[in-house]
Formats: structure tokens, C-alpha cells, sequence
């Protein structure tokens, strides 16, 4: 409305292995999203080094920072808080975010918040958006995480299940690696499969113990990699093997995602994290979101891995109902993704 004054919240993630720092105004519109990648340091062994990624943290922080209030034209005299990723995560690299962080907000005497890297992926989806139907049914995939989650108002959570062993983009990585494919494997195997024959290798719908939601994607890991070693690295392998291995991890997806659909009856349906930017997962939800009359929101391919944009939003709708931390909040390397009313003050 005229006359109200708006709100910029900096958001800081140090998760893992990427430096990020984002500008949002009111918690949806995106002002700045700056992420200096690690990647080419992790390459060369496979997979994410911490403490190379702690350190790289330390020397990039300042100068993305510095991007971002370039790229949304504020000063820091104009940021009204400051949101940071406390867990879960890295150690070393969350503790580099969150020092920084509270230190920044101490220094410039306003609110510091914490949030939860899951939560932030959920928040990824309105960005440039705005705020969908609740309850919202999100499945939050990533190298570390796959979570199905209804969200029955802003902080209002409800696990309803988790990977039992390996995530998503764990395994896509891995049985990227071992067919030769550069490192992160997930994304060159989404471009490989496209060219492939989806049925060339059958893959079953592996069983979980635990709760319906549940998943577990380690055994489909295990059969890739032994059809790998018996069949060869021949270019007609790689684009089969990597099209009916993403046909099977989206299936079990897709799988749990509809059988939640048909339970709950969420107003508007959400994938993000890492994941989300593959091609056949998209299309696949986008397929379910049509066949049960939902809304589908997927974050912008910018959006779906880690950033601070995402961190700042959630920022700013914790901020509006008072869940601001104290600034001797710790980084929490296991932080459990709990409903605000939840938390502990």
C-alpha cells in the first residue's frame, strides 16, 4: 500500500560449499542473489572437501557481501535484519556464516535471525512469486536432503518423511562419477540421460522400513554401480544407464509425492533444493499438479540450489512474527527442522 515502507532483509548461506548472500524486499522480491561456487576447488576429489570449503568461505565472504549490496543498490544502513543459515550443514562452513552474520547484525545493532537451511529451500519457491495457498506440500531434494513436508502456514511443519539413507543428488552424483562423468555428476547425468533409452536398465522401486513417506535411494546407488562395472563405460551405456537411473530415482519421487498428494489435500505443491533443476522430475510434477487440479511452484533454476535469497526470505517472514535470535546463536550441524512454536526462545 502507498505510504508503507519496505523491508530489505540480507540473507546469509554458508551451508556447504557455495558462499551466498541475498537481498529480499518483503520476503519475495529478490534485490540481489550473488553465489560464489566452489566447484572447481572440490572437482579434483570427487566431492566436497570441508575444510577447503570453510576456508574458501572465510576469503569470499566479504566480497559477496559487497556484490550483493552492489547489485540491489543499498547500503548495510538500509538492511533492516539480517537472516543466516544455522544448521544443518557443515560445521566449519555454517560457523563461518553464522559468526559473520551475528557479528554484521550486532555491528549494525539490528535483528539477527536463524533459520533452517530445509525451511529455506521450502521459502526458495516464492521468490519473485510471492506467497502460495497453504497448506503446501513441498518435497525439498538435494546432495543432502530429501524431505516431504506439509506446510500449514508460515512455520507450521509437518515432517511427513525423509530419505533412510543416501539422498537424491548423493547418488546422481556418485553414479556420475563412476560413468566419467564430470563432477557434480547429477547435473551432466540430467543432460546424458536426455539422449538414452529410460528402459535399457531396470532398476526396482526399492522397500523402506519406517514411516510411508519415507525413502531410500542407497540400494538403486549400489545396482547403478554394478551395472556400471558390468556393462562398461561405452557412450551408448552412459546415456542409457544415466536415463533409466533418473527414470528410477524420479519414480520413487514422484511415487511418494502423489501418494501424499492423495492423503492430505495440500492448496499448492512445491519441489526445490538441487534436484529440482532436473528435467524429468520438473516435468513429472508438473504432470501430478495437472492430474489433481494443484498449483505447482518450482523455484527458478537460480533458486533451486543454494543461495541467500532463499535464507532472506524466510528471514523476513520469521522477523514479522517475532522469531529473532540472540547474537550468541551457534551454527547447529544437525538442526532439526522444527515449527516455530516449536522452538526454544
Amino acid at each position: 500500500m502507498e505510504g508503507e515502507t519496505s523491508l530489505f532483509i540480507l540473507g546469509i548461506d554458508t551451508s556447504c560449499d557455495d558462499t551466498s548472500v541475498g537481498i529480499v524486499r518483503d520476503g519475495v522480491g529478490v534485490l540481489s542473489s550473488v553465489v560464489s561456487s566452489q566447484e572447481d576447488l572440490h572437482s579434483r576429489y570427487g566431492g566436497v572437501v570441508p575444510e577447503i570449503a570453510s576456508r574458501n568461505h572465510l576469503a569470499m565472504m566479504i566480497p559477496v557481501l559487497t556484490e550483493a549490496l552492489r547489485k540491489a543498490g543499498l547500503t548495510l544502513g538500509e538492511i533492516a535484519a539480517v537472516a543466516v543459515t544455522q544448521g544443518p550443514g557443515l560445521m566449519g562452513s555454517l560457523l563461518v556464516g553464522v559468526t559473520f552474520g551475528k557479528s554484521l547484525a550486532a555491528g549494525l545493532g539490528i535483528p539477527i535471525i536463524a533459520v533452517n537451511h530445509l525451511e529455506a529451500h521450502v521459502y526458495s519457491s516464492f521468490l519473485d512469486r510471492g506467497v502460495p495457498e497453504f497448506p503446501l506440500l513441498c518435497l525439498v531434494v538435494s546432495g543432502g536432503h530429501s524431505d516431504l513436508i506439509l506446510m500449514e502456514g508460515h512455520g507450521k511443519y509437518l515432517v511427513l518423511g525423509i530419505t533412510r539413507d543416501d539422498a537424491p543428488g548423493e547418488v546422481f552424483d556418485k553414479v556420475g562419477r563412476e560413468l566419467g562423468l564430470d563432477y557434480p555428476g547429477g547435473p551432466h547425468m540430467d543432460v546424458v540421460a536426455e539422449e538414452g533409452n529410460a528402459r535399457a536398465f531396470q532398476f526396482p522401486i526399492p522397500k523402506v522400513s519406517g514411516g510411508p513417506f519415507d525413502m531410500s535411494f542407497s540400494g538403486l546407488k549400489t545396482r547403478a554401480l554394478l551395472a556400471i562395472r558390468s556393462s562398461g563405460k561405452t557412450e551408448e551405456t552412459v546415456r542409457n544407464l544415466s536415463a533409466s537411473f533418473r527414470e528410477a530415482v524420479v519414480e520413487v519421487l514422484e511415487m511418494k509425492l502423489e501418494e501424499a498428494l492423495r492423503e492430505f489435500h495440500p492448496r499448492t505443491v512445491a519441489v526445490t533444493g538441487g534436484v529440482s533443476r532436473n528435467r524429468l522430475l520438473r516435468e513429472r510434477v508438473k504432470q501430478l499438479g495437472g492430474k489433481y487440479g494443484v498449483p505447482v511452484l518450482l523455484p527458478q533454476p537460480q533458486y533451486c540450489t543454494d543461495n541467500g535469497a532463499m535464507v532472506a526470505s524466510c528471514g523476513y517472514f520469521r522477523l514479522q512474527r517475532g522469531q529473532v535470535a540472540s547474537y550468541d546463536i551457534n551454527a547447529i550441524a544437525d538442526l532439526e527442522l522444527k515449527s516455530w512454536e516449536d522452538d526454544e526462545p
